[in-house]
């Protein structure tokens, strides 16, 4: 009898952890310095809250927060003397999916297939030394061969796809480093 209380309280407490609804951070942005500024919009509205159980990471900003800095971080090695670069994250959408027809022993496992590749768009301003606007609009990325590519970076890294669509876009924009 005192197992199956046992039991019961903790089928309820995890039942109210499961159900407990996560506040998203809302828009956000890196700390001011230097010449790359990166922002984002809610990711409550990014079409990757929709799927998968990294949910909280993507209300929370997590892993926005680990992308926005290597936009950041890699933006700024290609600028050249005085110029700036305003880059706002609108939209990301990640590499792979949550396939919920598999069971729950595999709803938290992102499965990679050439069907769910990398989307982000993205709304920036390259500005001039001078303050110019050398280049400025809106941008929507996708890497339909992003399995079939030698990674740029470690295969351990959960946003090694994201980031290589990124690094693309900024050669193609700025110009290689």
């Amino acid at each position: 009898m005192r197992l199956h209380l046992l039991a019961a309280a903790a089928a309820v407490a995890l039942a109210a952890c499961a159900t407990t609804p996560v506040a998203s951070s809302g828009p956000g942005q890196l700390q001011a310095g230097g010449p790359v500024s990166v922002s984002w919009s809610d990711p409550a509205g990014f079409s990757e809250i929709t799927r998968g159980r990294d949910r909280i990471d993507t209300l929370r900003g997590t892993w926005v927060r680990d992308l926005a800095a290597h936009l950041r971080d890699s933006a700024a090695g290609r600028l050249g003397p005085g110029e700036q670069l305003e880059v706002e994250l609108l939209d990301v959408d990640r590499a792979g999916d949550y396939e919920p027809w598999r069971g729950p022993n595999a709803d938290d496992i992102r499965i990679l297939r050439d069907i769910y590749p990398p989307r982000i768009t993205l709304r920036f301003r390259h500005l001039g030394a001078q303050g110019q606007v050398l280049a400025e609009g809106e941008r929507r990325l996708s890497d339909s061969g992003f399995m079939s590519r030698t990674p740029a970076f470690r295969n351990n890294d959960p946003l090694r796809y994201e980031k290589q669509l990124l690094d693309d876009w900024l050669g193609r924009e700025l110009g290689r480093r």
